[in-house]
């Protein structure tokens, strides 16, 4: 097993672990429109981690099997398609560092790809002088960050392009 940083040219790859892993691992938690609805927009790539090197895979005999990332970024969630606002970059004396967008294949789940993704993010961003973490989880995600510390601070639902919506919990790590 290999964790590295994400790079450009594996989008394709990665957009298509997202969907293998809304499609199969978020169906306990969330129905198909919701699914359907938030992929793409919430469920993506946001490219602006893969330039900025906070972007992360797990290699398993040369497949990438999982990812995540965080961020120095005002954006809290979702994929490139999803942004509305620039995406300036945050204080670690005042602000919290992002914990974004983590993916595992269905075929690897529950066996600590998300922990180790996890464990990664946040000593880097510990390293960039960030000491508070925030997050906004699927609920199919709610225990494993609740499992590292975090707490819900807030329950939300996003609007989605098919007029579906999508909630999600905003948890907070002090």
């Amino acid at each position: 097993m290999t964790i590295r940083v994400a790079k450009a040219s594996e989008t394709h790859t990665l957009e298509a672990l997202i969907h293998e892993a809304v499609w199969k691992l978020q169906a306990s938690s969330y129905s198909e429109a919701q699914r359907k609805g938030a992929l793409g927009t919430v469920f993506g790539v946001d490219s602006q981690l893969i330039k900025d090197s906070t972007y992360y895979v797990i290699e398993i005999e040369g497949r990438v099997v999982a990812c995540g990332g965080w961020s120095y970024r005002s954006t809290l969630f979702g994929a490139d398609a999803g942004k509305t606002s620039e995406d300036t970059e945050l204080n670690p004396e005042r602000d919290a560092a992002r914990i974004r967008a983590f993916f595992v294949s269905p075929a690897f789940a529950r066996q600590g790809l998300g922990t180790r993704i996890f464990q990664t993010c946040e000593e880097k961003a510990r390293r960039k002088g960030f000491h508070k973490f925030e997050l906004v989880a699927t609920l199919a995600g709610e225990p494993l960050y609740a499992k590292h510390g975090f707490v819900a601070s807030e329950r939300f639902e996003v609007a989605l392009p098919n007029g579906a919506s999508l909630p999600v919990v905003r948890m907070v790590k002090p």
